[in-house]
């Protein structure tokens, strides 16, 4: 934070970037047992997450991560019915995935249930679902919740992660992959946030790397603005058991988004060329 205690700055090593919020307070901090979680109010962005120094969430502009990370996937799927969300503590992704009503049950499985309180108190818009009868929350570790789940017993697992560092780094690799592999029935989806598609094509590649060695054989990334993260882009990836492509249903009428259309999810399909080069 700069001297005046005006401006709040994250600086991200990994893309030689900044990005800085104007802040008019500090609304909350704690230090739970896996992360330090803070709170600021700011003059545009509304409030701030940082988990560790690093962006989570703002309420100005969450929407595009939430709904891209969301139904994309559900719409993929044929009849989501049965979907697991590994990380997500904030619920915002809960929230998007319950507007599906065909979803029977959606089980958000984060460690650190301070996000979660701290999103009730500071995000209240984001946990609308908490509520739902077809939501279960639960704080546990999601490497040990997915291998532990009964072989294709879900339709989506959607690992709504933070930077593949810390209590994340476990979420990025075969064997995590394998396990969701196992517990995805045969015409599953695997959506994982993956980072900046500008200045971080090398660990989406490496992601989709370890996604094909765990046994999945198609994938596909899309891209999306994202102001409060590292370069203003960035994107899931989505990974297909069975083998029968990426064609997506329509929005339901009357399912309300902010970002995600149809035609939005079209667009992000055909990558740019040097995305798209960069993923061969």
């Amino acid at each position: 934070m700069s001297d005046n205690q005006q401006w709040h700055y994250e600086n991200f090593d990994p893309t030689g970037s900044a990005i800085g919020y104007r802040i008019t307070r500090k609304l909350d901090e704690v230090q739970s047992p896996f992360q330090k979680i803070e709170i600021f109010e700011s003059t545009d962005w509304g409030n701030l997450m940082l988990i560790d120094g690093a962006m989570m969430l703002t309420t100005k502009d969450n929407f595009f991560y939430h709904e891209m990370i969301a139904h994309p996937a559900l719409l993929t799927h044929p009849d989501p019915r049965k979907v697991v969300i590994i990380g997500g503590g904030d619920c915002g992704t809960l929230r998007e995935v319950l507007k599906h009503k065909g979803v029977e049950s959606a089980v958000q499985c984060d460690i650190d249930e301070q996000v979660t309180r701290m999103a009730e108190k500071y995000f209240p818009e984001l946990c609308d679902s908490n509520d739902d009868p077809r939501a279960t929350l639960m704080w546990d570790d999601g490497l040990a919740y997915i291998k532990n789940l009964e072989p294709r017993s879900v339709d989506v697992i959607i690992v709504d992660s933070t930077d593949p560092v810390g209590p994340a780094e476990g979420l990025f690799n075969k064997a995590f992959f394998a396990d969701c592999f196992k517990a995805l029935r045969d015409n599953g989806v695997l959506v994982q946030q993956s980072e900046s598609p500008l200045m971080l094509l090398d660990l989406i590649k490496e992601l989709r790397g370890e996604m094909g060695k765990a046994g999945f054989a198609e994938f596909q990334t899309l891209p999306f603005p994202q102001p409060c993260y590292p370069t203003g882009w960035w994107s899931v990836t989505m990974a297909r058991k069975g083998g029968q492509g990426f064609a997506f249903r329509e929005l339901p009428v009357d399912l309300a988004t902010l970002y995600y259309t149809g035609t939005a999810h079209a667009a992000g399909q055909t990558l740019p060329p040097f995305v798209a080069q960069a993923l061969k």
